[in-house]
């Protein structure tokens, strides 16, 4: 049996996707309501293909509970933040877990993180509270760091699909691991060392961040002289060896907004490029600000509250909120004391932050400006519904005759 430990946008479809694979499994989560809500028969977030994998998880034999469980594999898959002023990794969730599975694992568990954590993370923290409580590692208790590989909106399919890479202390141990993920994983399956496996994800999702930071750059020295951006990369993305992404209102969610920061956490002096990097992505919901304020003073609007943004989650058609540029940049107003911006995004059933609207006409019909902060395809499929309004489109999905960033 595997316990799987921590069952929210990575954990859940992990535990679903073994268990419909021939795995027995038990999820675990300290959140009640969490566990109450999937014995219900019910998922907890919005993804592709998540209900579906989860009626057949079902049918495997999955159960939820909030009791860790006596067994020989344990996936942890809890979150890892990091410190706002250190930028080092805060792995205080991953030691608890690791706790909670030392308190009743049979002897020669398996302990598997799949938490994102930086270079070292598990020698600094994880391997220090082990001992602490008698364990011997390598006989008592296996470590293992077998990082996840998915994007929320495509979940399902990169479970399937994405390549893994799992970081053990001895390959015996690393491949009877990627035995498990086998169960499921088509892609490849590298077996190699744990501070290995933990830099191969940190540098994955920092080599993204740097080139949507040299993309958000672009983008400020292109308006700096009313330059249109998007052509300008269209043109040089035809170079066979050029391939700049697009430009954007920030960076959320849980990889590419908070990973980097662990190498310069952990490395301050050899991390300037990936620094500055991490800087103009947190640049951006600013610079977006300002663009409105300067669109409402070129149409001579005076109004906040008339003044819309679509948009709450990180990115397209999904529902997770978590470092989205939209509430960084609601953050951002309130710290300048003015608040009155309207927000809706279709995605979104609970009630986030002031102004929400759940329905998109009657969020149209109170603002004078729509600010496209999210690219949903709501507004891709509804585009002649913003004729008449002032339009900012920062994710260039409007086409021409609209402001862009």
């Amino acid at each position: 049996m595997v316990n799987v430990i921590g069952l929210g946008y990575i954990g859940l479809p992990t535990a679903l996707m073994l268990a419909s694979h021939g795995v027995e499994v038990v999820g675990t989560d300290y959140n009640k309501e969490l566990v109450d809500t999937l014995n219900a028969g019910k998922t907890t977030f919005e993804e592709k293909g998540l209900d579906e994998l989860f009626c057949d998880a079902v049918k495997g034999g999955i159960k939820f509970t909030t009791e860790y469980q006596k067994t020989d594999m344990y996936v942890v898959s809890v979150p890892t933040p990091y410190d706002s002023f250190s930028k080092k990794v805060d792995a205080c969730y991953v030691v608890a877990a690791v706790n909670s599975v030392l308190d009743i694992c049979e002897k020669g568990s398996i302990v598997v993180v799949e938490s994102t954590v930086s270079p070292g993370t598990i020698d600094k923290y994880v391997r220090p509270a082990i001992e602490e409580r008698g364990f011997v590692i390598g006989e008592d208790i296996h470590l293992v760091h077998a990082p996840e590989r998915i994007i929320p909106g495509n979940m399902v399919y990169e479970l399937l699909h994405n390549n893994r890479t799992i970081g053990a202390d001895s390959v015996e141990v690393g491949e009877k691991v990627k035995e498990m993920y086998a169960s499921f994983c088509e892609g490849d399956i590298v077996v190699t060392d744990i501070r290995t496996a933990e830099m191969t994800k940190v540098v994955e999702n920092t080599f993204r961040a740097v080139n949507i930071a040299f993309a958000n750059e672009l983008a400020k020295i292109c308006r700096h002289d009313d330059m249109d951006v998007y052509e300008i990369i269209k043109i040089c993305n035809m170079h066979p060896r050029v391939n700049i992404l697009q430009p954007g209102p920030g960076v959320g969610g849980h990889c590419i907004s908070v990973d980097p920061w662990f190498l310069v956490g952990d490395y301050p002096s050899l991390t300037n490029v990936i620094n500055e990097s991490m800087k103009i992505n947190d640049s951006m919901p600013d610079f977006v600000l300002n663009r409105i304020y300067e669109i409402m003073k070129e149409n001579n609007m005076t109004d906040i509250s008339r003044v819309g943004l679509y948009g709450l989650s990180y990115k397209e058609d999904v529902d997770d909120c978590r470092e989205s540029p939209t509430l960084q940049l609601l953050e951002s107003q309130s710290r300048h004391l003015a608040t009155g911006l309207k927000v809706y995004d279709p995605m979104i059933a609970k009630d986030l932050v002031e102004n929400q609207y759940h329905d998109f006409d009657s969020f149209l019909e109170d603002v004078d400006m729509v600010v496209v902060m999210v690219g949903h395809s709501e507004i891709k499929n509804n585009l002649q519904k913003l004729e008449g309004k002032i339009v900012l489109d920062t994710r260039n999905v409007c086409g021409k005759g609209v402001y862009k960033i």
